[in-house]
């Protein structure tokens, strides 16, 4: 079974996260899977944009902790470090649809994206601190830029779960879906895919006019991760995390 399922429809590359019984939580597999996806839709001249979502009823719960723990440094060769700039230096839009959880990774990497769609079950959570590590994706970064600093100070330091409604408000999301999520994003997605390409990835490059500041907030948060990681704060955490779900 391929934990990343990927799918072309009407100029639109459908990537979806496919390991349900662990809430989709992604290993490194899943992000070296990731990657080569979206670099071989971003080369191939009939995909115009890319959707996210998760099988199950779930967008992902973040990262798989045993398997991140064993994963060595987080340097320019680690799966994470190769996605995250990977999803930073895409020119073709980014939709996502959001059901259930979108932990960790799962919110920061819709920061990254240009419409993001939720249905009602949605919770989202940044809770870096809570596991004595720092924010990741540029979240440091992008997350004051869109909800402002009091506001992102208090879902990152806390990192206390939020719901789709509040995501809307604070315009994490663009939107909460009543109707089926996958189906309402896909069909905006498509609607990009339609639009002039040239046009459309110009006019997206001048939305993120920011990107240099972007990447080195992005590498110095993976220096400090790294080094947060390797403490015996976050050993601690995470031996009582895996204790506890043994």
């Amino acid at each position: 079974m391929s934990l990343i399922k990927m799918h072309d429809e009407q100029g639109v590359r459908i990537i979806s996260f496919n390991r349900p019984e662990k809430r989709n939580a992604f290993n490194l597999e899943m992000y070296q899977q990731l990657t080569e996806y979206l670099i071989e839709g971003e080369s191939n001249n009939d995909i115009r944009a890319f959707m996210l979502h998760g099988e199950g009823n779930c967008f992902t719960a973040g990262n798989d902790i045993a398997d991140f723990l064993q994963s060595g440094d987080l340097n320019e060769a680690h799966p994470t470090v190769k996605f995250l700039f990977c999803l930073l230096d895409l020119k073709k839009p980014l939709v996502a649809a959001v059901s259930g959880h979108a932990v960790g990774i799962g919110s920061t990497l819709l920061l990254h994206c240009d419409l993001v769609y939720a249905d009602s079950s949605a919770k989202f959570q940044l809770p870096f601190v809570n596991l004595a590590l720092v924010p990741e994706a540029a979240s440091s970064l992008l997350l004051p830029l869109i909800v402002g600093h009091q506001k992102a100070a208090e879902l990152i330091l806390l990192g206390e779960p939020f719901n789709a409604q509040q995501a809307a408000d604070l315009n994490i999301i663009n939107q909460v879906v009543e109707q089926n999520v996958i189906d309402f994003a896909l069909s905006k997605a498509k609607k990009l895919a339609s639009q002039p390409p040239e046009s459309l990835q110009a006019s997206r490059q001048l939305l993120r006019h920011n990107q240099e500041a972007v990447k080195q907030q992005m590498k110095l948060e993976l220096t400090q991760f790294d080094t947060r990681l390797k403490s015996d704060e976050a050993k601690k955490i995470f031996q009582a995390f895996l204790s506890k779900s043994n």
